[in-house]
């Protein structure tokens, strides 16, 4: 991979939100870590000296039979796609792939990635005429495809976005799994799921494996908007491969580590050991831009007017020589009191965010009782999570709620199920439910 050297790396920050004080006998400790990294010397994809080739993005095109129905479908993807190309930087490179049951370069079409520039972007969108739509999905064959493509380029950043209307069924899950593990790390991917056919949870499952981002486009010609904005955002990124490093003291054990703005993902099962008490979690590729992470440790008990370091965290980056660079680093602390009102309070972060991430498990948790013919649990679920919306100031999401139920009372969760719900209301809402709005300061 392309080192970075220090002055092309974007500045990063870390603020930590916590109350320290626990009560005696205390064991978890609670914080909301928030990371900004602003801009450095490199340049959102383009070129750096003597690195040619900053960043290289595939661009994965559903082409099976059901893009056919309507025909406005496959046109507005070949649109869309164009509109992507346009938006490349100079100097980036790029690749399209027409994704069936096979997966098919279309343009270079050598096996490798081309390097944009007027000639190349016109060449490319001449290609896209030719996809018509015929065949199968299977779409763990489209990513190891984009693998391959991204790992034969020497770029630092590598991104896929990823287009489909349909199910996978044409490789079992496992097949799918199996190509998401292959590719974890490997580059980031935005999939998009157009029309209503397709289903929410693999697209989430490729996007959360991924670290990319995911939504639902209703409406094919929303795409081509959607597509450059899109792309514009992948090539804002100014640095990959950055993680979130967790050192805690002997003792001290490490509960969990989500992201939980601006989308929930839980990222503890993704810790890589780097070191003896040291853990890294990945998190992508970074532009200008801020994210919130929650940290939760349990710290053994102690006794009042103890403190101690519960843990640190850092935000690193690899060299090719296997050391890491520390871009920053912030403490968390736990500090033992009598003072019922100190460690009674609860940091408005911290109650914020949780609140965020019971918000989207509130959804997800509705949406599967009312699919399975639960309706007492599906209204309690989804009261729960206008409550959760309205309280936090989630207007997004409450609006996306209101399409699902009825609101009688949002302060007390008060709801009625619709009779009748658009499939795309229903499919937005759980594709958005991630999404969190950020704690008021």
């Amino acid at each position: 991979m392309p080192s970075l050297s220090k002055s092309n790396v974007p500045q990063f920050s870390v603020d930590v939100y916590q109350n320290e004080y626990l009560p005696e006998g205390g064991r978890e400790v609670n914080a909301i870590v928030t990371v900004t990294s602003t801009g450095g010397g490199t340049s959102g994809g383009r070129p750096l000296p003597g690195n040619p080739a900053a960043a290289g993005v595939v661009i994965m095109v559903d082409c099976s039979g059901s893009m056919e129905y309507p025909p406005t479908k496959m046109r507005n993807a070949r649109e869309a796609t164009a509109v992507a190309i346009d938006a490349l930087r100079d100097g980036v490179s790029f690749a399209v792939v027409a994704g069936t049951h096979q997966a098919r370069e279309v343009y270079p079409a050598n096996g490798g990635l081309a390097v944009a520039d007027p000639a190349t972007r016109a060449q490319a969108k001449q290609a896209l005429r030719k996809l018509t739509a015929s065949g199968g999905t299977a779409i763990g064959t489209w990513l190891r495809l984009a693998d391959r493509l991204l790992s034969a380029s020497d770029v630092a950043i590598r991104h896929g976005i990823l287009l489909t209307d349909g199910r996978n069924e044409h490789e079992k899950p496992e097949d799918l799994q199996s190509a998401l593990d292959a590719c974890s790390g490997r580059f980031t991917c935005d999939a998009r799921g157009v029309g209503t056919d397709w289903e929410v949870k693999e697209l989430t499952g490729i996007a959360s494996a991924l670290l990319g981002s995911v939504d639902i486009v209703a409406d094919p010609a929303g795409l081509a908007a959607d597509f450059q904005a899109m792309m514009e955002n992948a090539m804002g990124k100014e640095v990959a491969d950055v993680a979130l490093r967790v050192w805690a003291p002997q003792n001290v054990e490490i509960a969990f580590v989500k992201q939980v703005a601006p989308t929930v993902e839980d990222l503890t099962a993704r810790r890589t050991e780097a070191g003896p008490r040291v853990g890294d979690y990945p998190t992508g590729s970074w532009g200008d831009e801020s994210r919130d992470y929650h940290v939760c440790v349990k710290v053994p008990p102690a006794v009042v007017g103890q403190e101690m370091l519960a843990a640190r965290v850092s935000l690193v980056l690899p060299e090719p020589d296997g050391t890491s660079q520390v871009l920053t680093q912030a403490l968390v602390r736990a500090v033992w009191t009598d003072d019922m009102a100190a460690s009674t309070r609860i940091s408005p972060q911290v109650a914020h965010y949780t609140g965020q991430a019971e918000l989207a498990q509130a959804i997800q948790q509705g949406l599967e009782a009312r699919k399975s013919g639960d309706l007492d649990s599906a209204t309690a679920k989804l009261g729960r999570a206008v409550q959760l919306a309205s309280a936090s100031g989630n207007e997004d999401t409450a609006k996306l709620l209101a399409k699902v139920v009825d609101v009688v009372d949002a302060a007390n969760g008060t709801v009625r199920l619709k009779p009748k719900v658009a499939d795309a209301d229903e499919m937005t809402l759980e594709t958005r439910s991630t999404k969190t709005v950020r704690v008021k300061k």
